[in-house]
This record gives C-alpha cells, structure tokens and sequence, in this order.
C-alpha cells in the first residue's frame, strides 16, 4: 500500500491500537465479498470509470485519530473511516493494496479536493453549508456530537457552559467545525489551535491547556489511549454527521457512494467495520447508517 503525507510536520505519537480489521496483508473485513469491476460497468467518462480503468484510488483522511484514523507503527492507517474507504473503493474494482492514502487534517480538505489531489475525503469531515459551497458529500455515514477531554483530576470543567468563567485553556484544530463551534463558549484568547489533534493531547497531558474539544468518539479514543489521564467531561453538545467529500458537483459519483454505503448496512459490512474499530474503543452501541442526504 502507498502512503504520502501532506504536511511536513510529523503527527504526534500515539499509540498504536488494535484494530482486528485494519491489520495489512489480510483481507479487509469491510471490502470482503466485494463484486468485481470494471470501467464498462460505470457511465463513460463518469469519475467511477476513470477510477476502475486506472485500477486505483487516492483517498485523504486522518492519521492522528485513534478509532477513525491512525496510522499505526506499521505505518499504515486504521480505523472506521478507513475501513468504510476501503468499502467504497472495493465497488469500483480496487483492492487497499491499490489505495493511495492521503494525510489530510482538517484545514487542508478542501483544498486537497478542489486541486484533485485526492479522490475523496474520508475523516471526521463534518457536513454542513458552508463546505458545501465547496465540495460535495456522500453520506452522511455517522452522525457524532462535540465533546470535552480533561484530565481525570479536573472537577472544573462540567461542561461547555463552564470554559468561559473558569478561564479554561481549550485547545481543538484549526479548520474544524468543532473550534468554530466553541467559540460560542470561550473568549477566542482561550482556544489554542493546532494542525492535529494529538498535539492537543499532548498539550493536555503536559498542562499546558485544560480541556481539549472535538467530536466524542474521536475523544474516547484518546480517553481509552491514555493510561487513565483523561476523561470526557459533560455531554454532547452538537450533531456532527460525517460525510465523504469529493469533487463539487460530481452527482453520479456521490449517488455511487451512496448507493455503496446502502449495501454496507445491509451486508452487515458497515457494522463489521464499526466493531473492529471504533466500536473496540468507544463506549457507544453499534450504529446503523444515518439517513442520507440527497447528492446535490
């Protein structure tokens, strides 16, 4: 499998988790029993026939998110956005060992996508208007809330209602929704911005801030990561549905995703993948897919 990273700096260190499906050399659990195919089977001059005719795909996610998006000590990226790439590419003919994985934090997505640096985006993207302006998305595939992370110890911090007054030091990524969203909560000198989110646990970790925001899941993996230095403090407080992002205005191909995230459901393809991944480290049921949004 090929890799290239986007950036120059290196993504913090993480540990590496066990994810069953996501290990190489093995068959992916969510590619599994795919039918084959070929670029006769796709409208001509359509994305999906390009794809199937060169017999590969470039694919932009995350590295630094345990559950959703890590890449591993054997280099390699793991989790339930890689494992539902994986699905989509199998419907277009192509094995992972012909998958171009892509870093791809959250302020560079659209970007990679209007340049055509990527096939599509598949990490923690959140759907929502302003994004739309400029790409495209599939799905939604998951619907996930924003959430805090502190350290174990901390009895301030109850939830978004208490950063401001508390003068808590919160740190999310910049270019994501979530640390739009929490300006709503804290004084823009509170929030400090990094280009990963493993930069903001290890700020975290080393007391430099006091809480950490991002989606949920994407926290418990951290919790769970952590040796018990962390804990999620409070509840959800925002609806995050994760999309697949792709070139604005590909219709046919978003229809295509769609269609192929359908058969996930219903093979019991897409709850396999949420349990040897995500579902090994977040304290949430197996869920089912969201109701899709129509391509647009």
């Amino acid at each position: 499998m090929r890799f290239r990273r986007l950036s120059a700096i290196a993504v913090s260190a993480v540990a590496a988790l066990t994810l069953a499906a996501c290990g190489g050399g093995g068959e992916s659990s969510s590619g599994g029993g795919a039918e084959p195919a070929a670029a006769s089977d796709f409208p001509e001059g359509s994305t999906m026939a390009r794809l199937a005719q060169q017999g590969s795909i470039t694919i932009g996610t995350k590295f630094d998110q345990p559950g959703f998006g890590l890449q591993g000590l054997d280099g390699k990226p793991a989790g339930f956005d890689v494992e539902i790439a994986k699905y989509v590419a199998s419907k277009l003919g192509i094995s992972e060992d012909n998958i171009e994985w892509v870093e791809t934090p959250s302020q560079v997505r659209e970007e990679v996508i209007e340049q055509g640096r990527v096939d599509m985006v598949v990490a923690t993207y959140t759907i929502n208007d302003e994004r739309k302006q400029r790409v495209t998305f599939a799905g939604p595939y998951y619907e996930a809330g924003q959430a805090l992370m502190v350290r174990s110890d901390d009895t301030t911090v109850t939830g978004p209602d208490s950063l401001r007054a508390a003068g808590t030091r919160v740190c999310s990524v910049a270019g994501s929704t979530p640390s739009q969203e929490i300006l709503n909560y804290v004084d823009e000198s509170q929030l400090t911005l990094f280009d990963v989110y493993s930069k903001c646990a290890d700020a975290l970790r080393t007391n430099q801030v006091d809480a950490v925001t991002t989606d949920n899941v994407i926290l418990l993996g951290f919790v769970a990561d952590s040796d018990g230095a962390f804990k999620l403090a409070g509840d959800t407080f925002t609806k995050e549905p994760y999309g697949i992002g792709i070139k604005k205005g590909d219709v046919a191909f978003c229809e295509f995703i769609n269609q192929a995230l359908q058969e996930a459901q219903s093979s019991g393809a897409y709850a396999e993948a949420w349990e040897s991944t995500a579902g090994q480290i977040a304290e949430v049921t197996t869920p089912s897919l969201p109701e899709l949004e129509p391509c647009a």
